[in-house]
């Protein structure tokens, strides 16, 4: 549309059914590419893609004309499929319900980027649940633990 600026950049988080550590190093990287490749086909602009086995980070840059749910809705029923369809897996393949996502600046890209590409040495140190609940704390959003992710504990 004409005459119409923006900067929006979001994270979003979300993780594997159950929790279960299913995203395997020999093809992870693959479904990362797949995932930012949705994105593009959106339109919108994948920052980076990256996560571990049980969980995954995406940023990227939106349109307002991008709907934010409608976004990680493609992304997790089209990467599932993919998931599936290769057979990377004897089970089926599913994402749990549910969604985190964070808002930040131009000049936060950098930083977030980072943490996002650091994953694994960051996941040595800590928890999922830790990660989580300190980005729900951190941006103040509100939340009852009754409908956060299944956590392995």
């Amino acid at each position: 549309m004409a005459n119409t600026f923006s900067q929006i950049y979001v994270q979003y988080v979300f993780a594997v059914k159950g929790r279960e550590n299913l995203l395997q190093k020999p093809w992870r990287d693959e479904v990362f590419k797949y995932i930012s490749g949705i994105i593009r086909e959106k339109k919108q602009k994948a920052i980076i893609v990256n996560g571990v086995s049980d969980h995954v980070h995406v940023f990227a840059g939106i349109q307002p004309s991008q709907n934010i749910s409608d976004l990680i809705r493609d992304i997790k029923n089209n990467s599932s499929n993919y998931i599936n369809e290769r057979k990377y897996l004897k089970s089926k393949f599913r994402w749990q319900e549910g969604y985190g996502v964070f808002s930040y600046s131009q000049s936060q890209i950098g930083q977030v980027y980072q943490y996002i590409l650091n994953q694994e040495s960051h996941h040595a140190k800590r928890t999922f649940k830790e990660e989580y609940l300190e980005m729900l704390t951190k941006f103040e959003v509100e939340f009852d633990e009754k409908y956060l992710f299944d956590w392995l504990d």
